[in-house]
Formats: structure tokens, C-alpha cells, sequence
């Protein structure tokens, strides 16, 4: 990186109005501009003893409030001109002729979506526009909603771009942005920049938190200069997005086969008469399923609607003759020990693993199947029951697997899920 480049451009922050004092290149703006916070562009509801107006949306990032402002340093300085792409593999012709239309957006300057199936290597896909834009010593950025997403990126960036600086930035992690030409991060983010990007990519965009929140996509929209682009990525396009389409306002390709050609598991269905949780335990027909599925020597993704029900989950699983001496555990959002138990399952080290949707995209587990407990429970949309079953068939050579929808009530989201998975088959 170029020395002229500070570790604070494109970067917004806030400082006290007693004590506030701007450099060259910074301006200070009031925090709250008619009733407005200027840093996730909510309506300010709530007021502080003294009076004044302060924002609870994007308090976990500092309480904004009217006594404070928000410095914003220029994204000043260049970058080295170089593609710095260390990566050395190909593109399969559907995949690069997905890469050529981003090429083409990004001169353009336009926005983009790209729709392609769960497993069809977008990563891999954007290594062409990322180099693109190095080479011209431009600042790009890839934004996912979910921390576990970001930890996965940001080692494969690292790697296809061994000469570009990286980043990498997420609410777990205690440091501050470093001006690095590529930043890996979560899409909450996005809030400490302000025009710093010449390309955003902002992956999962269908996907809580971002998904249906106007905070985190004004920060993505301020993120971006005025001369920059975005790159939106997903399987299951939100409703937003399909109408920009639709209406000619956002420029769309869509990719329906995954890397390696194969085809997506269509899920399996089994209806249930009684409780999944009985006084007795568990249900037998589910005990059956999930012991037949360990036995197979895949590692199994159990899926349930509720944290609460994890531990209980767990603990009769752990008595059942056919598992005992499976080594599992249960992992949630919040979970302090979320990390490092995605990752030992990842590394084998774990058999079974019950979670919520937290893992139900974004992350890749090889020859994983996966059980969905109560399907039909209403925390379960079509695209998350799409994108759960995208876990399974991701690798070469292990194309097929088990996707396994147990419910006691067959939901239009069910059935909306298998025709979108098929559909996407033809």
C-alpha cells in the first residue's frame, strides 16, 4: 500500500463537539441532521436525559446523539496498479461467462446481481473483477451479514490475492481498519466508511441481518463512492432485487448449475404424527433417520427452529444406543464458543452437530448431510430451507447426499423450496 494512503480514508467516525478538530482531507458533520442519524440513516426516536435526540439502530457501534459529530476522511491516495491475483485456476465456461459480465457491469459503473445456485463457486467468480479493479489501483470490498461467512473469505482471499493487502473486520474482532486495498467484513461494518470503495460485493444479500434492514443498506450505499459500483450475490434473491430487475434498473445474470456441473440435492420428505419431542424422547422414526444418516459416515447438520431446544436435542441424542459414542455438539448465534465449533466440525473433529439457521448458508462443510427438525415451523422461509439444503453435494466428488425435511405439516414455504430447487435442476 501506498504510504500517502492513511489507515483512516474512506473511514467515518465520532468525536465529542467539545473536543472535535479536523485534518486535511476530513470534514465533521452533525451526527443527527434533522432527526436523522447520519451514519445508518434511522429516524432518531430516543432521547438522552438532557433532551437530545440519540440513535438506538447503530448504538452497539457508540451512541450517536446532537452533541456529536461525524469526522469522514477523504478517500485520498492510490494504490499500487496491479492485479495481485496469486490464484492459478480456472474458470469452468458458465462460471466465466458469469466473471465476463461483471467485467462488463464494472466498466460500466452499474450495479449487478449475480443469481446462481448454492455451490456454484461465486467466489472463484469475482477473482477476475477483483484483479480488474486492482490494476487499476481501485479499493473493493466484500460485505456478508454473517461472521461466519467472513472467517471463511477471508482465508481464501488472502491466498488468491497473495500480493493485495487484506482485511479482515467483524464485530468479535478488537482492531480498526488498516486501509487496506480489499477489506473482508460483515456487513454491520460498513457503517465506519463513508465513499472509501470503488467496488463493494456484498454476498448472501438475501440474508439476516441485511436482509430487510434499511440501516445496513444505507450503509452499503454510502460505503460505495459515487463513481464506484456493487456486486450483489445470492441464490435466493429478495423480493427487492427481483422488481429492480424486473423493472430494468438492476442488471441481472443467473448461473443454475454448480461448479462442478452437478445437480442439487432435492430434499426428501418425511411427515411426522406426533411430537419430534416426546415424554418418552425423542420420536422413533427420528431417532431412525438422524442414527441411519451417522452411520453412513457422513457429518450430520441437525437443524432446529430454536436455541432453547438445542441443549434438550443434545442431551437425548447423547442417550440413544446408535450415537453414544458420536462426538457432537450444539452451536447458536451467540454461542461464545461458535467459532471454534464450526470449525471442529469443518476439521472432522465433531460427528454431529445440532444448530439453528445461523449455518443455514454461507459456509462449507465437505460431504455434510443435513436433517431439518420441524420444517414447517414458521422461522423457515423458502430461501432458508433453499439455502440449508444447498449445504449438501458441494464437492466433486460427493455431488449427492442426504437433504431431509421432517414436518408435521406440508407448508407452501416446503413446497415452494423443492419446486425452486427443481426448477433450478432443468
Amino acid at each position: 500500500m501506498n504510504e500517502a494512503i492513511s489507515s483512516k480514508a474512506g473511514r467515518q467516525w465520532l468525536v465529542d463537539n467539545l473536543d472535535h478538530s479536523t485534518n486535511q482531507g476530513q470534514t465533521a458533520i452533525p451526527a443527527v441532521q434533522k432527526g436523522c442519524c447520519q451514519r445508518c440513516g434511522s429516524v432518531c426516536y430516543a432521547r438522552l436525559p438532557s433532551g437530545a435526540l440519540y440513535c438506538r439502530e447503530c448504538v452497539g457501534l457508540g451512541r450517536l446523539d446532537q452533541g456529536k459529530y461525524l469526522v469522514r476522511q477523504a478517500a485520498s491516495g492510490t494504490y499500487p496498479k496491479q492485479r495481485g491475483m496469486t490464484w492459478t485456476g480456472q474458470l469452468r465456461p458458465a462460471q466465466a461467462e458469469v466473471s465476463q459480465f461483471l467485467l462488463e457491469q464494472f466498466a460500466k459503473k452499474k450495479d449487478c446481481l449475480v443469481h446462481a445456485v448454492t455451490g456454484a463457486g461465486k467466489t472463484e467468480m469475482i477473482f477476475p473483477l477483483l484483479a480488474e479493479a486492482f490494476s487499476q489501483g481501485k479499493r473493493a470490498a466484500i460485505a456478508t451479514p454473517r461472521i461466519d461467512v467472513v472467517n471463511e473469505l477471508f482465508p481464501r482471499l488472502s491466498a488468491a490475492f497473495g500480493q493485495i493487502m487484506v482485511g479482515c473486520y467483524h464485530g468479535k474482532m478488537e482492531k480498526e481498519p488498516a486501509g487496506e486495498q480489499l477489506v473482508i467484513c460483515t456487513t454491520h461494518q460498513l457503517m465506519k466508511y463513508y465513499q472509501a470503495f470503488d467496488l463493494l460485493i456484498i454476498d448472501e444479500v438475501d440474508s439476516f441481518p441485511f436482509a430487510g434492514s434499511p440501516q445496513l443498506h444505507f450503509a452499503a450505499q454510502n460505503a460505495v463512492k459515487k463513481t464506484g459500483s456493487r456486486v450483489f450475490l445470492t441464490a435466493t434473491p429478495p423480493k427487492d432485487l427481483e422488481i429492480a430487475v424486473k423493472k430494468g434498473q438492476l442488471a441481472e445474470i443467473r448461473l443454475k448449475r454448480r461448479f462442478h456441473g452437478g445437480l442439487l440435492p432435492i430434499p426428501k420428505l418425511d411427515q411426522y404424527y406426533r411430537p419430534f419431542i416426546g415424554k418418552k424422547g425423542l420420536h422413533p422414526k427420528l431417532v431412525k433417520r438422524i442414527v441411519q444418516a451417522c452411520q453412513s459416515g457422513h457429518p450430520l447438520l441437525v437443524f432446529v427452529p430454536r436455541i432453547s431446544e438445542i441443549p434438550i436435542y443434545l442431551d437425548l441424542l447423547k442417550k440413544e444406543k446408535g450415537l453414544a459414542e458420536l462426538k457432537m455438539a450444539g452451536v447458536y448465534a451467540e454461542d461464545p464458543d461458535r467459532l471454534e465449533k464450526v470449525q471442529a466440525f469443518r476439521e472432522g473433529k465433531l460427528d454431529l452437530l445440532v444448530t439453528t439457521t445461523i449455518l443455514e448458508r454461507g459456509v462449507t462443510f465437505k460431504h455434510v448431510w443435513v436433517i431439518i427438525v420441524a420444517a414447517d415451523d414458521r422461522i423457515y422461509q423458502t430461501s432458508s430451507l433453499v439455502q440449508i439444503a444447498g449445504r449438501v453435494g458441494r464437492d466433486k466428488d460427493d455431488q449427492t447426499g442426504l437433504v431431509l425435511f421432517c414436518y408435521h405439516y406440508y407448508t407452501r414455504q416446503i413446497q415452494q423450496a423443492v419446486k425452486q430447487i427443481k426448477e433450478m435442476n432443468r
